[in-house]
């Protein structure tokens, strides 16, 4: 497990893009769960729907959900230390993703997630079933925050900076 201190100094300026927290969302009864990713960045957020919450189902998940962007926007994971990452060796042989985990007990060190996690709650109040929400509706609300606009971002959208973003790994 790599602790959150050997970040690269980049990932805590947010100079370069590609570096993402992670976390899941319960729903009712800890009994379902949606995977959050956050790019620190631009601030984008990929909603991932979840068949299980256990190790191999998230990998799984989260692999895919990453392998559609482009190498240069997937540098680095910070997530806490839920068993749900039990499987981060593996999961950073199948992407070239490396993990970093924050200490026990301390949101503040994802915070950008923390706050994605509570946008997020809008449209999915805790006690969200999560097994009866559609891909589909998921998707939805990805892209309703995705196209949100964010003091943080000089009111742009996340969308637009993203964009900005690819564009420019291109050039």
């Amino acid at each position: 497990m790599i602790s959150i201190e050997e970040r690269p100094a980049e990932v805590a300026a947010r100079t370069v893009s590609g570096h993402w927290e992670g976390d899941l969302l319960l729903g009712r009864r800890h009994a379902s769960a949606l995977g959050t990713l956050v790019e620190r960045t631009t601030r984008t957020a990929l909603l991932v729907p979840l068949r299980a919450k256990d190790a191999t189902s998230v990998r799984r998940a989260f692999a895919r959900e990453m392998r559609s962007l482009p190498q240069q926007l997937r540098r680095s994971l910070t997530y806490d230390r839920g068993k749900e990452m039990a499987q981060h060796t593996l999961f950073t042989h199948e992407t070239r993703i490396r993990v970093f985990f924050a200490h026990p007990h301390s949101p503040w060190e994802r915070g950008t997630n923390e706050n994605t996690n509570g946008l997020i709650r809008q449209f999915f109040p805790k006690g969200t079933d999560f097994s009866q929400v559609s891909r589909r509706d998921i998707k939805h609300v990805q892209a309703l925050l995705n196209g949100r606009p964010r003091k943080v971002l000089h009111w742009r959208t996340p969308s637009e900076v993203f964009h900005d973003h690819l564009v420019a790994l291109e050039t």
